[in-house]
C-alpha cells in the first residue's frame, strides 16, 4: 500500500514505531545518569512543581523519569496493537501525535523534576553552569547591562561550581568561565525573552525541551515520503543527546532546530528566509557557522538568479548585523574577548578530542597548556572543507552539502579545545539533514536546461555529411 500525503502506510508506520521503541531502548538505561552531585542542604518543596519533587521523595530519583521512559515503550506497543488489529493507514495527523508523546515521555518528567528541586532550593542548583549563565544574561539584557565583559564572581554562578552553595575565594579566582560570557547574542535575546515567564518555567532548559519537539516540524517541513521525514523526525526528537539536553542543560538545541529549518527552506527554495534562519542559528550556537558555506553553494547551484542571490545574502548580514552590532557598540573587546579569545585559547582542555589526546600523550604539558588549535585549523580543517565544497560543487545532489557540513564540523570539533561527547549531536543533525535532502524528490543540484524553443532549432546548423 502506498502513501498518500495524509497518511502512512502500514509499512511505514510499523517503520517508525520500530524507530521509536529503538530509541526509547537505547534512552532507558542511561536516562537521568550522570548529573551534577548538588549537595543543597534541606529541599522545600514549594510552587507547581512541588508535588513532582515530593514524588520524587525530596532528591534526584531516576525512578520517575526512568518509569515514563517505560511508559513510552508501552505507548509504541499500544501503537503496535492498533496496527495488529487494524491494518491500515496511520493518518498523519495520529503518526506525529505519537511521535511528540514519546517525546515528552523522554525528556519532560526528568527535565520538569530538575525544574522543580531547583525551585525547591536555590537557582545555582540542579542546573547547568552553560544555561544558568545564559540566564543571567538574558536578565543583564532586561537591566540593559552588557553580558560581555561583565564579572560573574559574586552573580551565584560561582556557588554552582561548590556544588554545595557555599562561596569558595578559590573559586572565584580559578573559575576562568567567571570572568567571561562565551555565548552569541541570540541565546541572549532568547533567555531574556524566556526569563519573562513565571518561575519556574522561566528556567532555558525548557526552551531547550521545546526547541527538541519543534525538531519533529523542521524535518517535516522538507520534501519527500512521510515515513521517511517522521522517521528522521523523531530521531531528532528522541535522540539520547537531545534528552539529555533538555534535563542537564546544553544549549544547542535552540541553534539546531534552526539549522535544520535553514536547509528546509532551501529545499522549499525560499533562499531570503533559509539564509535569515541560518544566521539566526548562528547567533544562537557559533557551531552553525560551519554550515554556511555549503548552504551558500546549495543555494548557487539550485539555479537561483542575481536578485536572489542577493537578497539571500543581504538577509543573512542583516540578520547577524541585527544581533552582533549593538554588542560591538557597548563594548567591542569584551565582546571579542568572551566570544572568540575565550573559547579558542582561555578555556581549560576538556573532553575525548585530540587536545585530550595529546594532553594523555605529553605533547601538550597540561589542561591550561597552549594548544595549537589555530595551526591544526588551517593544516587539515581548511582543506577539508575546500575538498568538500569542491565535491558539492561537481555533484548534481544537494545532499552532498549536508553531507558535507556533517563531515567538516565533526573534524572541527575534533580537534578543538573542547570536544565534549554531547557535541556529536552537531555532526549527527547533518547527517540528518543529508538522509532528508537525499529522500526529497526533484532537487537536483543543477536543474536540467530548457529545451531548445522552434527558433533556436531554427537557427541551429544542419549536421554535416
Amino acid at each position: 500500500m502506498t502513501e498518500d500525503r495524509e497518511s502512512l502506510s502500514p509499512g511505514g508506520a510499523w517503520a517508525l514505531i520500530g524507530v521509536l521503541f529503538a530509541l526509547v531502548a537505547i534512552t532507558l538505561p542511561e536516562l537521568g545518569s550522570d548529573p551534577w552531585h548538588f549537595r543543597p542542604g534541606a529541599v522545600d518543596p514549594q510552587g507547581p512543581l512541588a508535588p513532582l519533587v515530593r514524588a520524587a521523595g525530596e532528591e534526584w530519583d531516576l525512578g520517575i523519569p526512568r518509569a515514563s521512559c517505560f511508559l513510552a515503550a508501552l505507548l509504541c506497543g499500544a501503537a503496535a496493537l492498533l496496527l495488529i488489529a487494524r491494518p491500515r493507514a496511520l493518518s498523519k495527523r495520529l503518526a506525529v501525535a505519537l511521535v511528540l508523546a514519546v517525546g515528552l515521555l523522554l525528556t519532560a518528567p526528568a527535565t520538569l523534576l530538575q525544574l522543580g528541586l531547583r525551585d525547591s532550593t536555590a537557582p545555582w542548583f540542579f542546573t547547568n553552569d552553560s544555561t544558568y549563565q545564559i540566564e543571567q544574561g538574558g536578565d543583564l539584557l532586561l537591566d540593559l547591562d552588557n553580558p560581555y565583559g561583565h564579572d560573574y564572581r559574586k552573580s551565584g554562578l560561582e556557588r554552582f561550581y561548590t556544588r554545595d552553595g557555599s562561596v569558595s575565594e578559590r573559586v572565584r579566582e580559578r573559575e576562568v568561565a567567571l570572568e567571561h560570557f562565551a555565548y552569541f547574542p541570540g541565546a541572549i535575546v532568547t533567555a531574556a525573552v524566556w526569563r519573562l515567564l513565571p518561575d519556574p518555567f522561566d528556567d532555558y532548559r525548557l526552551l531547550v525541551l521545546v526547541c527538541n519537539l519543534l525538531m519533529l516540524a523542521a524535518a517535516l517541513a522538507f520534501r519527500g515520503p512521510l515515513s521517511v521525514r517522521l522517521a528522521l523526525g523523531a530521531l531528532l526528537v528522541c535522540s539520547p543527546i537531545a534528552v539529555r539536553s533538555a534535563w542537564f542543560g546544553q544549549n544547542d538545541a535552540p541553534s539546531l532546530l534552526l539549522l535544520v529549518l535553514a536547509f528546509a527552506l532551501v529545499s522549499r527554495r525560499r533562499f531570503g528566509w533559509a539564509a535569515a534562519t541560518l544566521a539566526a542559528a548562528i547567533l544562537l550556537k557559533q557551531f552553525s557557522l560551519v554550515a554556511a558555506p555549503f548552504l551558500a553553494l546549495m543555494i548557487w547551484q539550485m539555479g537561483t538568479d542575481r536578485e536572489e542571490r542577493k537578497r539571500a545574502v543581504l538577509a543573512f548580514v542583516g540578520v547577524l548585523a541585527a544581533g552582533i552590532i549593538p554588542f560591538l557598540i557597548v563594548d567591542p573587546v569584551a565582546f571579542y574577548e568572551d566570544t572568540i579569545r575565550y573559547g579558542a585559547g582561555t578555556y581549560r582542555i576538556v573532553g575525548y578530542g585530540l587536545s585530550a589526546i595529546l594532553v594523555r600523550t605529553g605533547i601538550v604539558a597540561d589542561r591550561e597548556a597552549a594548544y595549537p588549535f589555530g595551526l591544526i585549523a588551517l593544516s587539515t580543517w581548511v582543506p577539508l572543507t575546500v575538498w568538500l565544497l569542491l565535491a558539492q560543487r561537481r555533484s548534481r545532489e544537494v545532499w552532498i552539502g549536508a553531507a558535507g557540513f556533517a563531515i567538516s564540523i565533526l573534524w572541527l570539533m575534533f580537534i578543538g579545545r573542547t570536544f565534549n561527547n554531547y557535541y556529536l549531536v552537531w555532526p549527527m543533525t547533518g547527517a540528518v539533514i543529508a538522509a532528508l535532502l537525499a529522500c526529497a524528490s526533484g532537487l537536483p543540484a543543477r536543474p536540467p536546461a530548457p529545451p531548445p524553443t522552434p527558433a533556436a532549432r531554427a537557427r541551429t546548423p544542419a549536421p554535416g555529411p
